[in-house]
């Protein structure tokens, strides 16, 4: 059935004993939950009439009693399990371990959730995992148990899901599995006027439990939208509900500049249109200096402002980034790495100006003299070093300006120590209880201020 269909039904007063709205768009998936609810059941009629239980951790006796008992104002009553995972089965391991390193940089607890759901359904239970566990499994028990997956990069990414999970306390993958429970549920038929919404990521439609609910219920599908004049297309058109529904317009300098910093993804754009909506009050137009005082900065800029604020020693603004990159869920680990990669980067620098083969270089130095002056010295000590990325030389002219104007704030010896320092708080992060940001703050203040 089509949502459009689904909606007037609903507006009819038809509502079925069961809805299961899931894909890859989830924003669409849950405006449309929430526009389900507001059809069938009044707010006045919530607090004793919707109850929301979450997929991942549901408990099916207590779905049971809600399911089977009536309302307590006798209206009607609806229960919403979000982020089901028993849709799922084998056939969709592959799909999961593609999530999981799509999502393990930018998104770590994402990552971990499908983690968890990949060990649910895998077989392969916490403790075949934990520690050096996962290093005993042999290509033929992963083939066994993935079977698209030639599993030749799980080095790469097992032990960080590994280490992620236990940070943060998620080591449950066996919960068992309720599919059976649920079709048992939905034969026996649920009560006049009680209702079941399902909303799940991904699905396998050959599950007995999806061929029930298509029977029984409606089955809704929010696929991922492919291509980028697609997903701009469907923003604007929901950007244009929303601004309509709140009495405001966008201006098209306010759209471009609102495209900049959500990179016009789905639900970063609506919520941060959201936020516009509310800061600007009773204006009825959204301007693109409303943008830029109200989005907050992308992640590539809070980068920017980490690394140059450490190259600086500006203790204040380095503690200012990093918060800025925990708040937008950058895992720990990876701004290790990019605190590591600027202390290389200030070490090569140093050794550069200690060889004698430079000009003079001040950290007041404009780029454009960098430009005459310096980096023609720095192009001809290139050809006698490797071509790999990870050297300055090799790097953007800007980035080698801001090493070498940078680097003589920090003596040698202690950028030396600094590499050491950074290496110690890699190994507590993965073996210790220590808080990383604890860990990474202390690092940022004593670079900044020794």
């Amino acid at each position: 059935m089509t949502l459009e269909k689904a909606i007037i039904d609903l507006k009819k007063g038809n509502v079925a004993p069961c809805y299961l709205l899931y894909g890859e768009e989830e924003y669409l998936l849950h405006e449309t939950l929430h526009q389900i609810l507001d059809i069938i059941i009044p707010p006045a009629d919530r607090d004793f009439g919707l109850f929301f239980l979450d997929g991942e951790n549901a408990d099916f006796d207590l779905l049971k009693d809600h399911l089977l008992a009536p309302s307590l104002l006798g209206g009607r009553k609806v229960v919403v399990v979000k982020n089901t995972t028993i849709f799922q089965s084998r056939e969709n391991l592959s799909d999961l371990i593609q999530k999981i390193r799509d999502n393990i940089d930018e998104h770590p607890d994402r990552a971990a959730k499908y983690f968890l759901t990949f060990l649910k359904i895998s077989g392969f239970a916490w403790e075949d995992m934990q520690g050096a566990g996962w290093q005993k499994i042999t290509d033929e028990q992963w083939r066994q148990a993935v079977a698209e997956d030639s599993g030749d990069d799980r080095n790469k990414w097992l032990p960080r899901m590994i280490e992620i999970c236990t940070s943060r306390g998620w080591t449950s993958g066996s919960v068992t599995d309720p599919s059976e429970q649920f079709e048992a549920l939905l034969a026996e038929g649920l009560p006049a006027g009680n209702c079941l919404i399902l909303t799940a990521e991904a699905v396998d439609k050959r599950k007995k439990l999806f061929k029930v609910i298509d029977k029984a219920g409606i089955v809704l599908h929010f696929g991922e939208i492919k291509g980028e004049a697609a997903t701009k297309e469907t923003l604007k058109h929901e950007a244009q509900k929303l601004l309509i529904r709140c009495g405001k317009s966008l201006t098209p300098a306010a759209w471009i500049a609102l495209g900049k910093k959500t990179g016009f993804q789905l639900r970063p754009s609506l919520n941060e249109l959201e936020k516009l909506i509310s800061f600007v009050g009773e204006r009825s137009v959204i301007e693109e200096k409303d943008v830029e005082d109200v989005v907050g900065k992308t992640r590539e800029d809070s980068i920017f402002d980490l690394t140059t604020a450490l190259a600086e020693k500006n203790a204040k603004a380095a503690l200012t980034a990093l918060k800025a990159l925990l708040d937008q869920g950058m895992h720990h680990l990876m701004i290790l790495t990019m605190i590591s990669r600027e202390i290389r980067l200030l070490l090569q620098a140093s050794l550069l100006v200690r060889s004698e083969k430079l000009p003079r270089i001040t950290p007041k130095m404009d780029y454009g003299s960098f430009q005459k002056k310096i980096y023609p010295a720095v192009a001809g000590v290139a050809p006698d070093v490797s071509r790999k990325e990870d050297l300055l030389v090799n790097k953007h002219p800007f980035v080698i300006y801001n090493a070498l104007r940078n680097c003589s704030r920090f003596s040698y010896p202690v950028l030396v120590n600094y590499l050491n320092d950074l290496l110690d708080m890699d190994r507590a992060m993965k073996s210790s209880t220590t808080d990383p940001q604890l860990l990474l703050e202390r690092f940022l203040i004593k670079a900044c201020t020794q």
